[in-house]
């Protein structure tokens, strides 16, 4: 018995009504935007030879200071089981360091170290001028819009 290669045609959802065009969808809209917004800056962390996640984590670094792995997954908007290999490289490249926790020394702590932040000064104005140039396509009052949205649509309850 084989396998039917035939095209099927879009059927409807379960409610008896089809989805919602993709360019409609705001998971998929979210994903697409994203990737229009990451791709220049890929580009700049390849030069700077960390991955897009480590950036966040040292950015977060940065503004924050040192934190518990906890805080900076929720700040780098991260999975706790893939921080640890994210650290581990960031200390391999001596940009950041693990500190135990003085009051309780079962605790960890991350923090970036002058390699680290030099990292950050180095791409400071290409990511800059990344963003300047999103700002300007979009018009400043649609930017500061968009980010309201944003900010808002993450305030929503799960």
């Amino acid at each position: 018995m084989s396998a039917d290669t035939r095209p099927v045609a879009a059927e409807p959802g379960p409610a008896g009504e089809a989805y919602p065009p993709t360019g409609r969808s705001l998971p998929i809209a979210l994903l697409r935007a994203r990737e229009k917004v990451m791709a220049p800056i890929r580009e700049m962390l390849a030069g700077a030879g960390v991955t897009e996640q480590q950036w966040r984590v040292l950015r977060v670094l940065d503004e924050r200071g040192p934190l518990a792995p906890s805080a900076i997954c929720a700040e780098a908007c991260l999975q706790a089981p893939s921080l640890s290999r994210i650290i581990q490289g960031l200390v391999e490249k001596g940009l950041a360091a693990r500190l135990t926790d003085a009051g309780d020394r079962r605790r960890q702590r991350v923090s970036l170290l002058p390699a680290g932040r030099a990292v950050i000064v180095a791409n400071r104005a290409t990511s800059r001028r990344l963003a300047q140039d999103i700002q300007a396509r979009l018009g400043k009052e649609r930017h500061d819009q968009l980010l309201d949205l944003l900010q808002a649509l993450n305030a929503l309850d799960p």
